[in-house]
């Protein structure tokens, strides 16, 4: 799960580029109740990729919350992209996302919505599957 610019920025200086309350609800209401993993620059204690996992139940649905370091190394053993993709690259941005090639996702879902009084970017929720 990530909130990514058009140029798939999604921090600068160990910090988020954007601040929408519709994606911090969106993010609560996925991830309350599952596991979730995030990198050292994220929060600087947590075990690896690969160690976090081992302790996580095979069919529980776990989230990866950044950052670009985790991101890159989930990649390949991702099924689901809970994406947030805000229409902007105005922000200057020192972390990225990976790309999302399209020979491997597919495209399940999709709420668009403008700009408003508490959201300054236009902005999606995009959902993706893989599909090999």
């Amino acid at each position: 799960i990530v909130a990514i610019a058009r140029n798939h920025g999604i921090g600068f200086e160990n910090k988020l580029l954007y601040w929408l309350p519709n994606d911090l609800k969106r993010f609560k209401a996925l991830t309350t109740g599952h596991t979730i993993i995030m990198g050292r620059k994220t929060f600087e204690c947590f075990p690896s990729l690969e160690i976090a996992l081992s302790h996580c139940k095979e069919e529980e649905e776990i989230f990866i919350i950044g950052g670009a370091s985790l991101y890159k190394e989930a990649m390949h053993i991702a099924r689901q992209l809970y994406i947030t993709f805000i229409d902007d690259t105005s922000k200057e941005a020192d972390a990225y996302f990976p790309e999302i090639k399209k020979e491997e996702w597919k495209e399940t879902g999709r709420e668009d919505h403008p700009t408003d009084e508490k959201h300054l970017y236009p902005y999606s929720f995009i959902n993706y599957s893989r599909i090999k």
